[in-house]
């Protein structure tokens, strides 16, 4: 099925340069405050905030003239995000800022080499396989060798770098996913990606990463969604079925201990409802507008800046940011619903969906894990706590989302509009 007879959907222009204007200063005045929060001025803090701030003009700059691309609607929401991101970095851990300044921008790299790449569809046809095998292998070499962390074994250090295989195989997961069914008429391209999601979902259940998991999982039911036909959706619908009995059978024992603090975290204040208790405590106290930067209680629970960055942000920042750090993940969900009617095919209809379900799922899996809402599974937040492979991963499936947007590549060579 195409969309190439379709019209784009029209979209009021906006002042790009305007916008990111105001988000400079915005980050610049919060990064000032975070970087003064402390007993002494942390210069790492704002020095590494001015560059991310650097970042976005030249990449703004560049691909406005050279480019001549209008659409940013969707860096500028990465850019406000990854700013919330390293300014609050910066005010619990100021040594930290560089490093998740250099992982913004490995991030922004990985991002414009997807958009290009995925604009040729015909390259992006005959790289699945090769994408697929990379992604089985990656998983292997984790299974092999990774170390373990808070009980899954989802961390690698090869030559001194320390990644996480399973994010950079979401790429691959949404990339196989998407060019594999964009011609599902034939039986052989079903059992290729349910094969394939078997063998992603499968070692992750292996290495217990239960957070990761559930996240490939609903990704697939995405993407079976995304299908037609009835025989293809009985077949997607068992196979989903076999994954989900998987994966509650192998994380029977963790999900007991879960559900057992699971809306019970004041029974166990002090113990395994600690972390839970207090961001709670933390948000009501942060109150609308927040007690400012640097002063709330949250950052000093177990891991501020990754699994409880939000009770972080919601109680210094306040509730209506929490809920506006929200907004953007429902934000770039409702640009891929956008930009998939009116995209030049299957592919990239798929491949967006599927992008903006994984970003919202893991927001959400961090959000209402943290509040207690779900079971707590330490997932992060996409592009805003601290994370290198996650970083990259996270900037890389936004790529999906703008390469469905029909005017990404209006001016670009080989994808010009005719």
């Amino acid at each position: 099925m195409a969309f190439k007879n379709k019209r784009p959907p029209k979209i009021k222009p906006i002042n790009n340069f305007l916008l990111l204007f105001v988000l400079s200063a915005f980050q610049i005045i919060t990064g000032f405050i975070a970087a003064s929060c402390g007993e002494k001025f942390e210069s790492k803090a704002i020095i590494a905030l001015l560059c991310l701030v650097a970042t976005e003009w030249v990449y703004l700059v560049v691909f406005y003239t050279v480019f001549h691309r209008r659409n940013f609607e969707l860096e500028l929401i990465a850019f406000f995000l990854s700013g919330v991101g390293l300014v609050t970095i910066g005010s619990v851990y100021p040594d930290s800022a560089f490093k998740q300044y250099f992982m913004v921008l490995a991030g922004l790299i990985m991002f414009i080499f997807m958009v290009f790449l995925l604009g040729h569809v015909d390259l992006c046809m005959k790289l699945r396989l090769p994408a697929a095998a990379g992604a089985i292998l990656l998983l292997l070499v984790n299974l092999v060798i990774a170390r373990a962390t808070n009980g899954a074994r989802n961390w690698i250090t090869i030559g001194g770098v320390t990644f996480q295989p399973s994010e950079l195989v979401k790429i691959a997961f949404i990339f196989v996913g998407a060019a594999t069914l964009e011609k599902i008429q034939t039986s052989k391209n079903i059992f290729a990606f349910i094969g394939f999601s078997l063998a992603c979902v499968g070692s992750l259940i292996l290495i217990k990463d239960f957070g990761t998991a559930l996240i490939f999982f609903i990704t697939f039911l995405i993407i079976a969604f995304m299908t037609s036909g009835d025989i293809k959706t009985i077949i997607l619908a068992i196979t989903s079925a076999v994954m989900g009995g998987a994966i509650v059978l192998k994380y029977k024992s963790y999900v007991m201990r879960r559900f057992a603090v699971y809306r019970h975290v004041w029974d166990y204040p002090y113990d395994q409802g600690l972390q839970q208790t207090r961001v709670l405590v933390g948000i009501a106290s942060g109150g609308l507008f927040g007690v400012g930067i640097g002063n709330g209680y949250v950052r000093y629970v177990y891991a501020p800046v990754s699994d409880s960055i939000f009770g972080v942000i919601c109680e210094e920042w306040g509730f209506i940011f929490g809920i506006l750090l929200i907004l953007s993940f429902v934000a770039i969900a409702i640009s891929a619903l956008v930009n998939s009617i009116a995209s030049r095919s299957t592919f990239y209809s798929i491949a967006s969906i599927a992008a903006a379900g994984m970003l919202l799922f893991q927001c959400a899996l961090n959000v209402f894990g943290i509040t207690d809402i779900l079971p707590l599974t330490g997932v992060t937040i996409p592009f805003v706590s601290l994370g290198g492979t996650s970083m990259i991963s996270c900037w890389a499936v936004l790529g999906f989302i703008k390469a469905s947007d029909v005017r990404t590549y209006n001016y670009l060579g080989g994808a010009k509009k005719k």
